[in-house]
């Protein structure tokens, strides 16, 4: 899941609870509306494959990272698993893009992707099948400003030794791919009718990370000159690694940067506008973590400035969301408690200023304010915490709220109120009872689908054991029409697997 703030595959085992009284909590029937797609929900409540499969429309060219074929409406990137169980890691997996339009996502408007499809090189590293691209390892930006999104993957190849930073580091040298979108979709030379597809260019780097490449790539636009730029860590840990957009057919960005520092860990961004204004996105670098709640170092960004400095330390946490949680128009971002915690003798809590809470930094550069999260359960024994962040505005007045994941679902933190957003999956799945505290659908993002100005919110569920465990795998989705109980679309990607572009 792309659009928006998205939340990390971290996210886990579950049971429930809200801080206050909250509205839009619906039983697994209660509103639900098929889709438009001839897919829909099932008796049960529970989401099912579409029955029909339509190309999309070709549009004209946007200005949004997530408008895949360009006609003014954000569409949805979903992973695909390829085969009778989602979570076997030797199965091919695939992505696939759902397209949005003036009714909302329609589930039966879809286009799926495998590697050959993006011509992207075979992966010696790869233990998934022979054809496999992951949606975790993609990003969407209009690399070369041509108003279609362009597909980006990171590729590991053979293994290199680099010692640059004074210490010898071998690794499987990993290097961003470019699939050139246009009208027809990522991957199909402009111009032909039959559907040729052309082979993925490889990024070129900067020299003095080439010989690992880089890892956590992530899209923005850094200076807000307009232009979508990379953003990555390099291997050989040496730097973070800036390519500046717009960048030419070759793969070559028209300026690097290599003046910030290196640190382990993973690399968030502030999202783009999907409307076009140039907006400049600040770049979040947040510290490995064991299952304890890491540090974050926040990079701000400024029109006109490459980003630059020190970086600001904020608090420990390991969920994120940039948005405009006040309302003042400025972009603020917001760390807090994702519940996770180390199993190692002595290190299953947390500090009291960093458990169950988050902070709000806001872009005005005032002191961050705190919210507490909803309190867990006493019956839940685990040490995995119930997932991420994103931002959200359902109502359209032009402030985000936090979507938090929680033990039953998800809550919507929107100044002072709190709205609970439930689904969930079948009692029975796969021949298999499910476990009461896996029944539940995990939030995974946020967007605006369908053009009104009101973000849906996106949740997703799985009856795998890595689904319930960690909220990865998913097979089953909900596009929430806000934080109601009814659905705009809801649909299952079971039979999506045999489907490609």
């Amino acid at each position: 899941m792309k659009p928006r703030t998205a939340f990390p595959a971290i996210a886990v085992t579950a049971v429930c609870v809200v801080l206050a009284p909250l509205t839009g909590c619906g039983s697994d029937t209660a509103g639900r509306k098929p889709s438009p797609s001839g897919g829909g929900t099932s008796a049960s409540g529970v989401p099912r494959a579409p029955t029909e499969s339509r190309a999309p429309v070709s549009g004209k060219g946007a200005k949004d990272p997530d408008d895949i074929n360009g006609d003014g409406f954000t569409d949805l990137v979903v992973p695909v698993s390829v085969g009778d169980d989602p979570d076997d890691p030797g199965g091919d997996q695939r992505v696939a893009v759902v397209y949005g339009s003036a009714k909302g996502l329609d589930p039966a408007t879809r286009t799926v992707y495998g590697r050959q499809n993006l011509g992207l090189p075979a992966s010696p590293q790869s233990q998934a099948g022979a054809d496999s691209v992951t949606e975790e390892a993609l990003v969407t930006a209009d690399l070369d400003g041509d108003g279609f999104p362009d597909f980006v993957n990171s590729v590991a190849g053979e293994d290199a030794t680099d010692d640059t930073s004074g210490g010898q580091i071998t690794a499987s040298r990993t290097v961003p791919y470019v699939t050139w979108g246009g009208p027809a979709g990522p991957g199909t030379k402009s111009g032909t009718k039959s559907g040729a597809k052309s082979e993925a260019t490889e990024v070129r780097l900067p020299q003095s990370v080439t010989k690992l490449g880089v890892q956590s790539v992530v899209r923005g636009d850094f200076d807000g000159d307009g232009h979508h730029d990379l953003a990555a860590l390099a291997y050989n840990q040496s730097s973070l690694v800036l390519l500046y957009g717009p960048f030419t057919r070759a793969g070559a960005p028209t300026r690097t940067d290599t003046g910030l520092p290196w640190q382990e860990g993973d690399l968030v961004a502030d999202d783009i506008d999907p409307s076009g204004t140039p907006r400049a996105t600040s770049l979040l670098l947040h510290g490995l973590s064991d299952g304890e709640q890491a540090g974050n170092i926040l990079y701000s960004a400024r029109r006109g400035t490459p980003l630059a400095g020190k970086g600001k330390e904020l608090r420990l946490g390991n969920a994120h969301a940039f948005g405009d949680f006040d309302g003042d128009g400025q972009r603020d971002v917001a760390i807090g408690d994702d519940r996770s915690r180390n199993d190692e003798p002595g290190s299953d809590t947390e500090a009291p200023e960093v458990n169950g809470s988050l902070a709000v930094y806001p872009g005005s550069g005032d002191a961050p304010v705190t919210h507490r999260l909803p309190e867990v359960p006493k019956k839940v024994s685990t040490y995995y915490g119930p997932g991420g962040f994103a931002a959200a505005d359902p109502d359209g007045d032009g402030r985000d709220g936090v979507l938090v994941a929680t033990y039953e679902g998800a809550t919507l933190i929107d100044g002072d109120r709190r709205t609970a957003v439930l689904r969930q999956g079948p009692a029975k799945a796969d021949g298999k009872k499910t476990p009461a505290k896996w029944r539940h659908a995990r939030p995974a993002g946020a967007a605006d689908f369908d053009g009104d100005g009101k973000d849906e919110l996106v949740l997703n569920w799985a009856s795998g054991t890595v689904f319930g465990l960690y909220g990865e795998n998913p097979t089953h989705w909900w596009i929430t029409d806000g934080t109601t109980s009814r659905d705009r679309a809801s649909f299952a990607t079971t039979g999506f697997g045999a489907e490609t572009s």
